[in-house]
């Protein structure tokens, strides 16, 4: 009862698309955005093990300001953390003070649980599949990084 009570308990904070780029042209995609819409890069998470300097770098996050609306472009990566070659697609990503009470709340609700939470660049998510198979990254942003950026 007390995790149900927890779970109803949480605070959304932000809601942000986040569109997986195959074929590693996340670099191309970015351009593109901000020549077609006027897209401000506001920040750029490169994989650790492939730095920027590398012919081919790993995006894993890139957030993007169009109008008053910030959409995240990212390479595919899978389980180990490299690049997947095909595929691609949109999944959202939901900001809220409490990922595991959130993830709680989804998984009532009827959500698969695709990965578990921890640790991220700035805070923590996990991911689940809702029942019509769009997968939504639930994130908290720990109180470092949002008071730094602020």
């Amino acid at each position: 009862m007390a995790d149900a009570a927890a779970a109803a308990d949480v605070v959304f904070l932000g809601f942000k698309p986040l569109l997986v780029v195959p074929g590693m042209k996340v670099d191309a995609a970015l351009q593109f955005y901000k020549s077609a819409f006027g897209a401000e890069e506001l920040r750029r998470v490169v994989h650790p093990k492939r730095k920027a300097e590398q012919e081919n770098p790993l995006i894993l996050s890139a957030d993007l300001k169009i109008g008053s609306s910030i959409l995240i472009v990212s390479d595919i990566v899978d389980d180990s953390g490299e690049a997947g070659p095909i595929g691609g697609g949109i999944s959202f990503r939901l900001e809220v003070d409490d990922a595991d009470a959130a993830m709680k709340k989804a998984i009532s609700a009827g959500a698969l649980i695709v990965t578990e939470v921890a640790e991220e660049e700035g805070g923590v998510a996990g991911k689940v599949k809702d029942p019509f198979g769009v997968t939504w990254v639930i994130a908290a942003i720990s109180k470092k990084t949002s008071e730094s950026e602020a």
